[in-house]
């Protein structure tokens, strides 16, 4: 696969994964539950367990300590054709409690009803704090060079590839929240690398709310759930969020992230991650750098539509999950550029008068370039969700030789947290034995025993110095690439409980953020805000939001107050001078459609000649066509994957026209709410309920033949972004240059400049 284009293939495109329907070939669509197609009647010849699909990876069949094992990674699946107990022994029946006769009562003996239920009862475990709700992937990073001047961290040397692990997720909802939600996603990266395990623990945001780690639990508190109601449930619409972050203003620049676009990625796919805090690189002189963090994806940054977010929620809360997943399936591998912004290590440790401590901070790119260190590819789902993604466990100080710390306030916290969090969820300090933590480099740490200790140490002196174990473990130097603490001067002070000037500054950056903006990005940050703030209770934290809206920008503050129904206050601060930063927008270029999913309308009763050629075009293209029909089956010998009663735009990149099909029989409101258009339309009515949805999320739409008779039934033909082709080659041709932009905003002018 050409490395430039990673996903312009779908499994080959068309010479590998494909299925005969009919006379046609055509590839395969992601979404296959298992490995081999289920038969009707229920399997009763024996025979192993079933290989794992293609796309299925799982941790490398490594020892509790590090060292390779050499054996299949299949092999930690389950073995053999019959079941058994935990302990191996085969059983004739998994049916039937053992009892005094049919009626009788179950007998205490029965050790397979115990050891069934005893499990059962026990194989849930305590879900995450934050970020409960995730997703994960395998995959690989190869470096390209460019950091080995200022580190001397081995995986980032040029061509070294070290395997990965990576786990998206929302920071507030719990596990059984949905995907689309307006949050903050987690980015966390576990590099396997041979000198250590390596976590880059970062946020799909720059900033964070809160400068300090002691302030964690109040953002959290005030962002979860009300405690005594329990709800809202994964948002942030709701008064103790709005009161704590109008009261605390240092929240303020994360908060317009938030209320950004950036708030509803598209996809994990589609979304930056930024290691938040500055990081201390060390080159092999000693010599340092400070850092900060980025993952730029080959895909563009794209989110969702408002309403688009809350239509998924409801119809697909595994969305972006499932997004992630098939795309790898299909072989549309995600990718990101890993980049460094790299700043002199001074002692005032700033840059351009921006405190590199702060976390609440940025430093723009325009003053301090991105510079690409290595490339990112996720190229395998995991074989069992909670032994690895729930399992997976990171932490900060999960650091090789040549990367540091700093004294940023929360990191520092970070740094405590995130090992102590793993005791309750992970029973115990044995969790890097699990298969998904464990590292990729010799581990000799004298730390014996503890609850599920899986190694079995060797030796009778664990402890230094020894001599009884012949010495070892040996301290290492300079030569065996041991960790360097790197000697930063302390400066002599009080201890206080405070902050430094420089942080008190809590309105510049977010008033850059919105400067930033393009008008329609500007738009939907004026809408965010009135949703968020409409739906508190008290008045009178609406008010306090307004005044630090103020602070920010008059325009922003009267356009929101407007909303409201308030006043907009005056500013109570002088509003910065700032320069634009064109690296925030996501708004001006253009980006490959690699995985990205088209809708094809058929018509059953029309011509469907071009179907075929088209739907080979998209996958020829990296792209996915789902053919949506009035019934499922077949429609002129191609597989049908959506029917007008299961499919919704949302799900869908760019709708193409093939046809306009006549309302089906199942047409009818009692049967399908979405049948409910009124009047008596020639055209099904969920299709022009589909394309609407489509036009009203500013998604390209394409129509060849009879389905121009759609687009002037719903009234969007000729509008910006809705085109139409002779034939269905240049419908798509046409459709396909639009999806480059993502969206096409051009429909809708925006009225905020």
């Amino acid at each position: 696969m050409d490395s430039s284009k990673p996903a312009q293939v779908v499994k080959g495109v068309v010479e590998a994964a494909v299925e005969k329907v009919g006379d046609v070939l055509t590839p395969d669509v992601p979404g296959a539950p298992g490995s081999a197609p289920p038969s009707l009647d229920e399997p009763t010849a024996p025979h192993g367990p079933l290989p794992p699909k293609d796309e299925q990876g799982a941790p490398d069949t490594r020892t509790p300590t590090g060292a390779e094992t050499g054996v299949p990674k299949i092999a930690k699946g389950q073995q053999g054709a019959y079941l058994t107990t935990a302990n191996g022994a085969r059983l004739r029946d998994t049916d039937h409690s053992l009892k005094a006769g049919p009626r009788g009562p179950v007998l205490l003996q029965d050790h397979h009803l115990r050891e069934k239920i005893m499990h059962f009862d026990h194989e849930r475990i305590p879900e995450r704090v934050v970020h409960a709700r995730g997703a994960g992937a395998h995959g690989v990073f190869v470096a390209n060079g460019a950091a080995e001047k200022v580190t001397r961290a081995g995986f980032l040397k040029k061509g070294r590839e070290t395997p990965v692990f990576v786990r998206f997720s929302t920071v507030l909802g719990s596990r059984g929240s949905a995907d689309t939600v307006r949050d903050t996603r987690g980015f966390a990266t576990k590099f396997y690398t041979d000198e250590g395990t390596f976590d880059l623990v970062g946020n799909n945001m720059p900033v964070f709310f809160i400068q300090d780690a002691i302030k964690f639990p109040d953002i959290i508190h005030a962002g979860k759930p009300h405690p005594d109601r329990e709800i809202p449930q994964a948002q942030s619409a709701h008064d103790t969020f709005w009161d704590f972050v109008s009261l605390h203003t240092e929240a303020q620049h994360h908060t317009i992230w938030n209320m950004s676009d950036r708030g509803i990625p598209r996809s994990y796919r589609t979304m930056e991650g930024f290691g938040v805090h500055t990081f201390r690189l060390v080159d092999d002189a000693g010599a340092t750098v400070l850092v900060k963090f980025h993952w730029k994806p080959k895909l563009g940054v794209h989110s969702l539509e408002w309403e688009e977010a809350q239509l998924i929620n409801g119809i697909d809360p595994d969305f972006h999950r499932r997004d992630l997943y098939d795309a790898i399936e299909a072989g549309a591998y995600p990718e990101w550029e890993l980049g460094i912004q790299v700043f002199p290590d001074t002692p005032e440790e700033t840059f351009a008068g921006i405190d590199l401590l702060d976390p609440t901070k940025i430093v723009p790119e325009e003053l301090a370039p991105v510079q690409p260190i290595g490339t990112l590819t996720l190229n395998r789902t995991p074989r069992n969700f909670f032994a690895e993604t729930e399992q997976v466990a990171f932490h900060l100080g999960h650091l090789p030789p040549g990367i540091d710390v700093t004294n940023d306030p929360l990191l520092q916290g970070r740094l405590f947290s995130y090992l102590d969090t793993q005791l309750t969820r992970l029973g115990g300090p044995n969790f890097p034995q699990i298969p998904i933590n464990r590292p990729h480099a010799d581990v000799n740490d004298m730390l014996r025993d503890g609850f599920h200790q899986q190694a079995v140490h060797a030796g009778v002196a664990p402890y230094r110095p020894n001599s009884l174990d012949g010495g070892n473990p040996f301290p290492a130097g300079d030569r065996e690439h041991a960790f360097v603490d790197v000697p930063v001067t302390v400066a002599e002070a009080p201890k206080v409980r405070a902050a430094p000037a420089s942080f008190d500054d809590h309105f510049s950056q977010v008033r850059l953020f919105w400067t930033s903006m393009s008008p329609v990005e500007k738009e939907h940050i004026v809408r965010a805000y009135t949703f968020e703030l409409g739906k508190c209770y008290h008045q009178a934290i609406k008010e306090r939001q307004l005044q630090c809206l103020a602070n920010i920008d008059p325009v922003l503050c009267e356009q929101v107050a407007t909303g409201l129904g308030l006043p907009a206050p005056q500013p109570t601060v002088p509003l910065a001078e700032v320069q634009p930063s064109p690296a925030l927008s996501q708004v001006g270029r253009e980006w490959p459609a690699d995985g990205r999913m088209v809708g094809i309308v058929v018509d059953a009763d029309g011509d469907l000649d071009d179907v075929g050629e088209v739907r080979r075009a998209v996958f020829a293209a990296g792209m996915v066509p789902l053919l949506i029909a009035a019934h499922g089956g077949t429609v002129g010998g191609l597989p049908v994957q959506r029917t007008f009663a299961t499919a919704r735009s949302v799900e869908f990149d760019a709708v193409l026209l093939a046809g306009a099909p006549a309302p089906a029989p199942d047409a009818l409101p009692a049967r399908d709410a979405k049948a409910g258009a009124a009047g008596s339309p020639t055209v099904d009515p969920r299709v022009l309920l589909l394309v609407e949805e489509a036009w009203r999320h500013a998604k390209a739409i394409g129509a060849w033949g009879a389905g121009a008779e759609v687009l002037r039934q719903t009234g969007v033909a000729g509008s910006p972004g809705v085109v139409t082709g002779g034939s269905g080659a240049e419908a798509l041709e046409s459709v396909r240059r639009l999806m480059a932009a993502h969206r096409v905003w051009e429909r809708f002018p925006a009225s905020v400049a």
